[in-house]
């Protein structure tokens, strides 16, 4: 009787090593199967674009095209004045070296906070798939302007948008620099519908995400 649940249990074992060992990442990593590729991961630099600016625009985003970052302040104030937008304005310190006193901006450098009226920051990338940024936490880009003021405007060149989510994750693996804290991927401005269904913007960051896509190539 001792001899055959020895048996037993010895059969159980083994039986769960090798389910264990045929559902190990080794073995997972050496027959993959068939990946799943989305069609906007084969598109061109042109396509990735177009399907970008549709899907920021959906997702309730608005997008203005410049063609060089030396108009990003004109840019700015611009679309102040359009949603008549006033206050105080704060940008990262990625961003300190443009005149934006010459287009009429009075804004501090540093850390949002829930009093400012609008904020302006760069994006690591944006991704055509769903028209969302990717932006890094860092000295020169602090998340706080990413949720605090009524109104983002972001700053994105158009030779960093991907196709994908895992194409933002492959670039920043291929940079030579130390993983931020953190990666916010933000689409479009805050809303929700939480109360009585009804659209809500605002709620919890932002109530405008404005896009200022620089293509230095029209």
């Amino acid at each position: 009787m001792i001899a055959r649940t020895q048996q037993s249990r010895s059969q159980i074992l083994a039986a769960v090593r090798n389910a264990l060992d045929q559902g190990s990442p080794n073995k997972r990593a050496t027959s993959p199967g068939k990946l799943v590729v989305p069609a906007c991961a084969e598109l061109d630099a042109s396509g990735r674009q177009a399907l970008f600016i549709d899907m920021a625009v959906e997702a309730a985003a608005t997008i203005h095209q410049i063609a060089s970052a030396e108009k990003i302040p004109w840019a700015v104030a611009d679309y102040l004045g359009e949603r008549k937008l006033t206050g105080k304005g704060v940008i990262a310190p990625d961003m300190s070296e443009l005149p934006y006193g010459q287009a009429g901006l009075d804004i501090r450098c540093g850390n949002g906070k829930d009093s400012d009226t609008f904020s302006l920051t760069g994006a690591f990338a944006g991704i055509a798939e769903t028209g969302a940024l990717a932006l890094l936490s860092g000295p020169g880009s602090p998340t706080t302007l990413n949720f605090l003021p009524e109104a983002h405007i972001v700053a994105l060149k158009a030779d960093d948008i991907v196709g994908t989510y895992e194409d933002v994750w492959s670039r920043l693996s291929a940079l030579e620099i130390a993983m931020p804290r953190t990666v916010n991927f933000i689409t479009g401005p805050s809303r929700t519908a939480d109360i009585e269904q009804t659209m809500q913007f605002g709620a919890h960051g932002p109530r405008h995400l404005h896009i200022l896509l620089i293509d230095e190539h029209r």
